[in-house]
């Protein structure tokens, strides 16, 4: 997908909603475990509730990685499963040497199929650049994150630069590849910054953790981050996901997606 579709697919639905998979088998429905594969059964169930109302699925790795080989498996049959209109990102936050990036790159882009991966640039170009280059493929690089522990790395002062660390990795990146192939993590909880970050890289996407269960404030950090094509991916996951722990799990997972899609249309009628 390119960014000229993801605009348009935002522009469809009234909607910049991005659905975090990540789905945790101790915190599913207790029905479901009865289930051959009950993370893909409730993985389905959560799609088919909320593939109108999003743009995007954002299955974070680390909770089919902790699976096993059928956690890999199951991974795989979700990404299968969602419908082509909808951006697919692997939350693995992927960063090496080169030639181990490359390797990281073509199991995603190539063998996964999926449209983006985060990536963590902290060795530099040699951890983004072989991401770079393959057709209507995302980077989508951290940046500025929505944990607490962010501080400690992102907002260090780089004396030599007279900038802090995020905004010289937002500014090289930039260097390397343009924003129809690169994004960048802005946490939901760093509202603060997203109009400052929002001059820096003016045409770029961000992706946007932290709305809903991390307390981000949607209205804001629309207000302060869109741009002309809207700009925004932001992130729900747990809000939706665990909504309710019964049988009307994807129920109510669908009225939590709602009401973040019904937000989301007012902000773009009210800012764009």
């Amino acid at each position: 997908m390119n960014r000229q579709q993801l605009a348009e697919q935002i522009r469809k639905k009234q909607s910049y909603l991005c659905v975090g998979l990540d789905t945790d088998i101790t915190k599913i429905p207790a029905h479901l475990l009865s289930e051959p594969n009950p993370v893909l059964t409730f993985n389905r169930a959560i799609m088919e509730a909320t593939a109108d109302l999003c743009v995007a699925y954002k299955p974070n790795t680390a909770f089919y990685e902790s699976l096993g080989s059928e956690g890999w498996q199951t991974l795989e049959q979700t990404l299968a499963a969602v419908p082509q209109d909808i951006l697919t990102i692997a939350d693995a936050k992927r960063g090496d040497i080169g030639n181990t990036s490359a390797m990281y790159a073509r199991a995603f882009f190539e063998q996964m199929n999926v449209d983006a991966v985060t990536v963590a640039p902290y060795m530099g170009a040699d951890s983004v650049k072989p991401f770079l280059g393959f057709r209507d493929k995302w980077a989508i690089v951290l940046a500025l994150t929505s944990n607490a522990g962010s501080a400690d790395f992102q907002t260090l002062n780089l004396e030599k630069e007279q900038t802090r660390l995020y905004e010289t990795v937002i500014q090289k990146c930039m260097l390397w590849a343009s924003a129809d192939e690169l994004m960048f993590v802005v946490g939901a909880t760093q509202a603060a910054q997203i109009a400052h970050i929002r001059s820096l890289a003016p045409d770029y996407f961000f992706l946007v953790p932290g709305v809903g269960a991390q307390g981000g404030d949607l209205e804001e950090v629309s207000r302060l981050g869109f741009n002309q094509s809207v700009g925004l991916l932001v992130n729900a996951s747990r809000s939706i996901l665990y909504a309710s722990s019964g049988k009307d799990f994807a129920e109510k997972a669908r009225a939590e997606a709602k009401r973040l899609q019904q937000q989301m249309q007012d902000c773009l009628e009210k800012y764009l």
